[in-house]
């Protein structure tokens, strides 16, 4: 149907096209390709290897056109190292750099090392600043600089730029493609000027109004200055009312301030308040995951947990923290030793005090998990911290008494109700004791501006066995159980 032939609406504007079901270049749920969790299926991926081993180019290429950028990724990194290079060979013009951009850090570092600094260089230049900096700033210094020797003189200097930002701030991870437009024009300036569309990015959601010294003085939403007769000046529709975000920010009171303010962008400044680049909503959604994946991580003492991760890199985050973690155990096994004998005259006490240690170890981990969250998102200050103390101190003390009374029925009536008194009694202080250290060790942690979540759990699993032990066997002999 041609334009001419469409119908129109009440108003005299063209009806929208119908929804044609033969062609659905959007709907990336495809019973070849996808499953319905939009996850590569299992036999297609077996496909895709099959005809790599049998050298058939033509075929993987036909396989891997249809799918989409972020898709073709995720295809790479389930391959291993070598099986990565023949499909980025067999795929060819495939290999954008959309799909670079979207690759796991690992396989991203790892492929870009195979490939020569002038074919790295062509991909970096296709690539938004903040996507090019990410790209090569993991390579060696010697690579880093073959590959900005082949790169534009424009683009190298704001690679260069960024990559003088310590990692994981603003300055890092900001994107210098925006607009930027003194605050005398009119509206209609604004719209000529973006039409004409010279050196503009491609996508962006507002525009920045800068007075004379390049500082940012308010923003324009791009809904407004479409509705916004044109003979009106900028300074009487732009907000005044911004989100500035400092150069030297780190990335996680980025993404909190994107959370707490809606924000969709804001400008980035330098130390002298000038405009020097934008953080965007898609950014700081990737910085939001990523912050949310380390601090569970970090928790458990696994590194970065990346199942990408060179395994020396792996062993080496893991072991440290295994190595504390057989420290403290032993601090726990001496206590036990101290009771031997006590353990020697009721085998029933060794049955038992298992279940006090570890009924301490969970209720610490869950106030230890809500307190590190709380940390993160900035809902535990310093102006709170006794509060939410008391808080959980509280929910500890009824969790306590809930499974006093239930181990302590239970054991009065499998053994003695003296044992059934000690153990409940030591239920209650050992979960008290877990409730108090989830909230102080991490806690301890951000007041010495060590990251709250680094291994938090093997100081707080130390604790609640250790307590747990002395108040059981200690409460047995001082009331005469053995």
């Amino acid at each position: 149907m041609s334009e001419s032939d469409r119908p129109l609406d009440d108003n005299g504007f063209l009806l929208a096209r119908e929804p044609e079901e033969e062609a659905r270049p959007d709907d990336r749920i495809d019973d070849e390709r996808m499953d319905e969790e939009n996850t590569l299926k299992k036999e297609y991926v077996e496909s895709v290897e099959e005809a790599l081993d049998e050298g058939d180019t033509a075929r993987v290429y036909d396989l891997v056109e249809p799918l989409h950028p972020a898709d073709i990724a995720d295809l790479l990194e389930l391959f291993e190292r070598e099986e990565r290079y023949q499909l980025a060979e067999a795929i060819t013009d495939l290999m954008t750099s959309d799909v670079v951009a979207e690759l796991n850090d690992y396989v991203r570092e790892d492929m870009m090392e195979g490939l020569p600094p002038e074919a790295v260089a062509q991909i970096v230049d296709q690539l938004e600043t903040d996507d090019a900096v990410q790209l090569i700033e993991d390579l060696d210094e010697a690579d880093q600089r073959a590959i900005l020797a082949e790169v534009e003189l424009e683009d190298r200097i704001a690679i260069q730029s960024a990559l003088s930002y310590p990692e994981e701030t603003a300055g890092r991870l900001m994107s210098r493609d925006l607009v930027a437009v003194p605050e005398h024009l009119t509206v209609g300036d604004l719209i000529d000027y973006l039409r004409d569309g010279r050196e503009l990015p491609d996508e962006f959601y507002e525009i920045f109004v800068v007075d004379e010294k390049h500082h940012p003085v308010g923003t324009c939403a791009l809904s407004w200055v479409l509705r916004a007769p044109r003979a009106i000046a900028l300074a009487d529709v732009m907000k005044r009312d911004q989100t500035l975000i400092p150069v030297m920010l780190d990335q996680e009171e980025v993404g909190l301030m994107f959370q707490k303010y809606n924000l969709i962008s804001a400008a980035v400044v330098d130390d002298d308040g000038r405009l020097v680049g934008q953080m965007t909503v898609d950014d700081v959604v990737h910085i939001i995951s990523e912050e949310a994946g380390e601090d569970a991580l970090l928790m458990s003492g696994a590194g970065e947990g990346d199942i990408n991760e060179p395994i020396r890199e792996a062993y080496s985050a893991r072991v440290r923290w295994l190595v504390a973690n057989l420290g403290t155990a032993l601090v726990a096994s001496l206590i036990i030793a101290l009771f031997g004998a006590a353990i020697e005259q009721l085998v029933a006490l060794a049955v038992l005090m298992p279940i006090v240690a570890s009924i301490g170890g969970n209720a610490g981990t869950q106030t230890m998990a809500v307190t590190v969250r709380a940390i993160a998102t900035n809902q535990l200050t310093r102006s709170n911290t006794r509060r939410i103390l008391w808080r959980e101190m509280r929910v500890a003390m009824l969790n306590g008494a809930t499974i006093a009374v239930l181990i302590g029925a239970a054991t009065a009536a499998i053994f003695t109700p003296l044992l059934g008194v000690v153990i409940a009694l030591a239920m209650v202080i050992n979960v008290a004791v877990a409730g108090l250290a989830g909230v102080l060790v991490p806690v301890a942690f951000e007041r010495l501006d060590q990251d709250p979540a680094v291994a938090s759990s093997v100081f707080v699993t130390m604790i609640t066995d250790s307590m747990g032990f002395f108040a059981f066997l200690g409460l047995a002999v001082a009331l005469g159980v053995v």
